[in-house]
């Protein structure tokens, strides 16, 4: 069992910034990717950024040079740093891990507040 547990979210003023961190643990060593999504109240969740085992990223062009996704040497912990935060990026966010067979895990969420 494969168990994805987040932290670091919060309220910020826009301009802020924030970092939420992943860590994965369970019966499983490496993922084909790691990344977030992000779904605001009465929006379908959307993609923020991914990252893939062989270190390829991508990103929703709303977060391209405000957000940067990195991971640790073991690749099963992810990092979103948030800067230049608008009232948009309001949303729970979840953190996403796939497997090489492509099952997906997901985390359980964890709210972002951009308001002053």
């Amino acid at each position: 069992q494969v168990q994805l547990v987040e932290s670091g979210g919060g309220l910020v003023q826009p301009g802020g910034s924030l970092r939420l961190s992943c860590a994965a643990s369970g019966s499983i060593f490496s993922f084909y990717s790691m990344g977030w999504y992000r779904q605001a109240p009465g929006k379908q969740r959307e993609l923020v950024a991914t990252i893939t085992s062989r270190g390829s990223t991508n990103y929703a062009d709303s977060v391209k040079g405000r957000f940067t996704l990195s991971r640790d040497n073991a690749k099963t912990t992810v990092y979103l740093q948030m800067n230049s935060l608008k009232p948009e990026d309001t949303a729970v966010y979840y953190c996403n891990a796939v497997t090489f067979t492509g099952v997906n895990y997901w985390g359980q969420g964890t709210q972002v507040t951009v308001s002053s």
